[in-house]
Formats: structure tokens, sequence, C-alpha cells
């Protein structure tokens, strides 16, 4: 007789459990892992809604196409606005329906439907202790002699390999192929992804990695460590934001409203900067980090609109890869 209350308990608990509603999202791997913003987020999202956020992390976009309609995924976050096109032409996305007029970036942004959360610039990161006179220009840097060591990403493998042609293209335009022939020798490995070309120059085997312009933060805030500088380049830079969407399929509207409402709250937003290393898209520089304050930021921004990413994509990639196959 004692174990009727336990059963009892059991099936109240088992019942609640199941009466939980539980928001899906799609995340890339670095976004839910451990060291990224996912964890914080989902804590703090779940304070609120009474709800469980689960991740589900892997490529995106292939995933979503794959799955088509029939999507676990509630919100999907992660994009960048090199891919959108082909995002918003499939049909699996809604409005989000949100007021963007907090947003803090550096251009105007007026997507109904891909929702900003953080925001960087594509640059080169150097050792500042080991390279004494650093690009002022990509013009320099093409000009540097050809012992300087470069790691880049791939373009077709890699968003920030993609911006980095696109960044080439925008500056180069025309003579983009010219360009990359400059580049080429100084190029000692192209990585499949970020993580191991900024491993290899960590590691002393580059003088300088393809990066963004909040690398720095990390390694001045988390390590105290002053040596690492992006080289401002006067050309400008080619901006890289991040983006979340809602699913036009989702069977928990209100729930995925409530999440993209909660990308633009102070509390989400505060954790990005030394979580995701990147600057906050919806929240005013005297709130960010120290460490962010006093980086050193480009006074000319580069961009393309999806439209003219997805054109100019395959003919950015081919004069890459034309040059580095010589």
């Amino acid at each position: 007789m004692k174990a009727l209350p336990l059963v009892a308990g059991l099936l109240f608990a088992t019942s609640a459990v199941a009466d939980t509603p539980v928001l899906t999202v799609y995340a890339p791997d670095y976004f839910a892992s451990e060291w990224g913003p996912g964890p914080g987020i989902e804590a703090a999202f779940e304070e609120t809604c009474g709800c469980d956020l689960v991740y589900k992390t892997g490529e995106l976009l292939p995933r979503l196409l794959l799955e088509g309609p029939r999507t676990e995924a509630d919100v999907a976050i992660g994009f960048n606005s090199d891919i959108t096109k082909k995002a918003r032409e499939s049909g699996l996305f809604a409005p989000h329906g949100l007021d963007m007029s907090g947003l803090t970036l550096p251009i105007d942004w007026s997507d109904d439907t891909f929702l900003p959360f953080n925001y960087s610039h594509t640059a080169f990161i150097y050792d500042n202790t080991k390279v004494a006179d650093a690009p002022s220009s990509f013009d320099d840097l093409l000009n540097a002699p050809d012992d300087l060591r470069l790691v880049i990403q791939d373009p077709r493998s890699s968003i920030s390999g993609l911006a980095l042609v696109l960044w080439v293209n925008h500056v180069y335009g025309d003579d983009a192929a010219e360009a990359w022939a400059k580049l080429a020798p100084k190029i000692v490995t192209v990585t499949k992804g970020w993580s191991e070309s900024y491993g290899m120059f960590t590691d002393g085997e580059a003088d300088m990695v393809l990066s963004y312009t909040t690398s720095p933060a990390y390694h001045i805030i988390a390590e105290e460590d002053l040596t690492k500088s992006a080289a401002i380049f006067d050309e400008g830079h080619y901006f890289m934001v991040e983006l979340a969407a809602k699913l036009a399929g989702t069977d928990n509207n209100e729930l995925a409203d409530a999440f993209m409402a909660f990308i633009l709250t102070e509390k989400f937003q505060s954790m990005i900067p030394t979580s995701n290393w990147s600057f906050p898209a919806a929240l005013s520089e005297e709130n960010w980090p120290a460490g962010f304050q006093d980086l050193p930021m480009p006074e000319k921004v580069l961009f393309y609109s999806e439209d003219d990413a997805a054109a100019l994509r395959a003919e950015a990639i081919e004069a890459w890869r034309s040059a580095l196959s010589q």
C-alpha cells in the first residue's frame, strides 16, 4: 500500500512532462555547443515560456530543404544573408511580424522574414607581436611578400570562406581573378571550416587567418591576451549577419513567435558578445562589454543583397578556384 503514493507521483510527473510544450530549434553545431550561446539562451527562454526548448544541430538549409514541410523545426537560427535567397524561395518560412526599429546594425535592415541576432565583419587576424607591419588595405595584403603565410576557408563549405570571395569581388570587381592570383602564393592552406584554420593560426602555423573583426575580443576577454588584432582595410570589410526565421508549418506558432521576439530582448542580446563573440544586433554600444567597445571598426561596410550574392556566388568562387589551382 505504501507504494501507491510513489506510483501516483510518478504518474503525475510523467503527465506534467507530457503537458510541457516543446519548441524545436534547428541550429548549427557551434550555436548549441557548451561554449556557444545556445545553452544560456535556452535557460533564459525556458524561464519565461513554460516550455522545453530543444536544439537539433547540423547544417541548417540542406536539412530543411530535404525535410521540406515535414520538418520538426519550429524556428531555425544561424543563417547568413549570403544564402537567404535560396531559403526564402523554399517557401518554408513565415514573416516574423516584429518591430525592428531597435536594431543597431551598421546597415539598414527591413527583412520581414529573416531576423538578425548578431553581426561582424570578415577580416584577417594576426599576432601583433609577430607581424610588425600589418596590411592596412587589401592592396597592401596582395603586395605583401609571398612568405607571409595565410590560412583561409573554402567558400564551397564555409560561410566565412564564401564571405571572403564576395569581399574580393566587391573590392576588385572584374579584376578579382588577378587579385586572387596575387594572393594565392601566400595561402598555405584552405580548410573546410573556420575552426580548423583558426586552430592552425593559434598554433603558430600561419601569420594571418581569415576570421572576423570581433575575434580578438575572445582573446582579450577570455584569455587576457592582447596579442591578436584584426587588420582593418581602407577599402572596407564585408558585412556578415546571422539570422533566425520561423517555420511556416510550425505547430507551436505562439511559442515560435515568443522565441523570435525574445531574440530582440536585452536578455538575449547581452549573451551574444561573450558567447558567440560577435556584435549584438539589437544592443547599443554602451551596453557592449569593454573588450568589444575598444575593438577597431572598419569605416566602410561592404555588403551584397541576397539577390546580388546569389547571382555572384558561382563567378566569385570560380575566380578563387582557378587562381588557387594554378
